[in-house]
């Protein structure tokens, strides 16, 4: 089996949350140098160097990056769920008001 195409979407991703997250990530897991990975990801350097300051100020502050999104039920804190208000099952009747 090919898997080319499935290697091509991790070493040259082309939606833009994905590529800073492959970018972020060969920084911070991969430890690799600033230049490279900007070369690798069609960056400039001064502007991952920056992505790299933004995301950690982020994290210092708990907050979770744009690119990331929560997938599983343990993920959500109960006081983090959204309240929203429930919709009507069923429009209001004009008549009821009257």
């Amino acid at each position: 089996m090919d898997d080319a195409p499935c290697r091509e979407f991790f070493v040259a991703p082309q939606q833009t949350f994905h590529r800073r997250y492959e970018a972020l990530r060969a920084f911070f897991v991969e430890g690799r140098p600033l230049a490279d990975i900007a070369a690798q990801f069609g960056y400039k350097a001064d502007a991952l160097k920056a992505m790299v300051s933004k995301f950690r100020s982020q994290r210092r502050s708990s907050q979770t990056p744009p690119f990331s999104f929560l997938t599983a039920a343990g993920d959500l804190h109960i006081n983090d769920a959204a309240k929203t208000p429930m919709a009507p099952m069923s429009p209001q009747s004009p008549i009821n008001n009257s």
